[in-house]
């Protein structure tokens, strides 16, 4: 088995696990990599239906030293699931069960195959679903967004990942398998050694299984659009949502009108109802008791706060299709692309009170890297996690690139945020990460790689960055 022959390594693999599930260059030459062209470059891919398979599987890699890159459903858009020829793929796509679902304590058990909309689908006829939501829900697997310590729609609410589970199950670069699978909050009995795993990007462990908190679904609901002058007026509106007895706040995404007007305009949606001069559009979806309640509470505080919040205008949605159609403004931002192919994207976050004064020094900065750069800028308002992509950019260098890193990166550590807060890290964010991270935080991260995973075999030259593979 040379180091970076596929098919030598699946002919391998089939000697040593008749049983196992396995796709060679063949099955995988006409699959979707996903997010990432290069995801399935290593050309074998291993699928596990257990975890005594998968450590079975780890120990045969780590005896033979080849590489494993975990995946779930390849939707991560920072590169952590980037394979290479000499490498195994170890997908989590067998690990599809949903095991048990306890109503009553509001928890379930489920593989790491699971996404989140099986998920969220199997459990909303018993009233419940995950205390997590996110646009990439048809594909992302839970296994995926507890490595990435996925955020979402409601983080701002609920937390991030990371505040979902409960328990967790993993197979470690050295075979054995880390089994904590504990349905309580309540535990203090040492380190929790589970939070290692969670935004590992699959550095530090292979994800099996989690038990994840659930909560009551709220089916009843009323959607809104509203314009507002600045960050800090939706701030306010928001807050004031979220004191408004009778309702749940269930979203609150903003969109800078850059992004708005194209994204309105790619989807063919009549935005003439916003004035010209209005700097950023607020959706807003609140639930209720009855979905005419829900709604008669959402205009009642409009009405309320209308000068308070500086509203310039606002349309509440009249029907479930008119509502869906005020998500896919926000979630179906695939427009951005199309019109400016390699547009650098970026997922930041600074404290919420805050995002007013980051926008406008980050576009003064933007503006001297180049004046014909524009932004597309929009988010999570609430928990400050913004999504910024670069138009009239084109394919830049590396000496762009960097540029450009610096207006979109500059300051957000000294206001208290993260210049990475719900994508993760992989490779493509490998030079934030050495630049715009506590040097010291590197040098832990890098002893608990060593620890674990002293022969560096899994993911590779991703974070914590010990090793890159040759060419990276």
């Amino acid at each position: 088995m040379t180091a970076t022959d596929p098919h030598a390594l699946e002919s391998a693999l089939r000697a040593a696990f008749p049983a196992l599930s396995l796709a060679g260059p063949s099955d995988l030459s006409g699959r979707a990599p996903g997010e990432h062209p290069a995801n399935l470059a290593a050309g074998v891919m291993a699928m596990p239906a257990s975890a005594p398979e998968a450590a079975a599987l780890v120990a045969f890699t780590r005896a033979h030293r080849i590489p494993v890159v975990s995946q779930g459903g390849r939707t991560g858009l920072a590169g952590g699931g980037i394979s290479r020829p000499g490498e195994l793929i170890l997908s989590s796509a067998r690990l599809n069960a949903i095991e048990a679902i306890h109503a009553d304590e509001m928890t379930v058990t489920v593989g790491a195959g699971v996404t989140l909309e099986a998920l969220q689908n199997r459990l909303r006829p018993l009233g419940l679903t995950p205390r997590i939501d996110l646009a990439a829900r048809g594909t992302a697997t839970i296994g995926g967004m507890v490595s990435t310590n996925a955020g979402g729609i409601l983080a701002f609410r609920n937390g991030v990942m990371r505040h979902q589970v409960l328990g967790l199950e993993a197979v470690l670069p050295d075979g054995s398998v880390f089994s904590d699978l504990t349905r309580v909050i309540k535990v203090s009995a040492g380190p929790d050694l589970k939070h290692l795993l969670i935004g590992g990007e699959g550095a530090f462990g292979f994800v099996t299984r989690a038990v994840l908190k659930l909560e009551p679904f709220r089916t009843e609901r009323a959607s809104a659009l509203i314009g507002l002058p600045s960050a800090a007026h939706a701030l306010r509106l928001a807050g004031a949502l979220q004191a408004e007895t009778g309702i749940e706040l269930e979203g609150a995404e903003l969109m800078w009108r850059h992004f708005f007007d194209d994204s309105a305009r790619n989807h063919g949606f009549d935005a003439g109802w916003l004035p010209a001069g209005t700097a950023c559009v607020l959706l807003v979806e609140v639930s209720g008791e009855t979905a005419d309640a829900a709604r008669e509470r959402l205009e009642t505080v409009l009405a309320q706060h209308w000068e308070g919040a500086g509203i310039t205008s606002g349309l509440v949605a009249q029907s479930l299709r008119q509502a869906r159609s005020f998500w896919q403004l926000r979630e179906e931002a695939d427009f951005i692309y199309r019109e400016h192919p390699d547009a650098p994207s970026f997922d930041i976050s600074v404290p919420p009170g805050s995002l007013d004064r980051y926008v406008a020094d980050f576009r003064a900065r933007l503006f001297q890297v180049d004046p014909l750069h524009g932004a597309y800028v929009y988010g999570h308002m609430a928990d400050g996690n913004l999504h910024i992509s670069i138009t009239h950019a084109g394919a830049v260098g590396p000496d762009r690139q960097r540029a450009i890193e610096a207006a979109v990166y500059e300051g957000v550590r000294e206001l208290g945020g993260s210049f990475s807060a719900e994508h993760g890290i992989g490779l493509e964010k490998r030079h934030a990460y050495l630049t715009y991270s506590d040097p010291v935080k590197r040098v832990m991260a890098d002893s608990i790689k060593q620890a674990l995973d002293p022969d560096l075999l899994f993911n590779p030259g991703k974070v914590p960055f010990t090793a890159l593979p040759a060419g990276g």
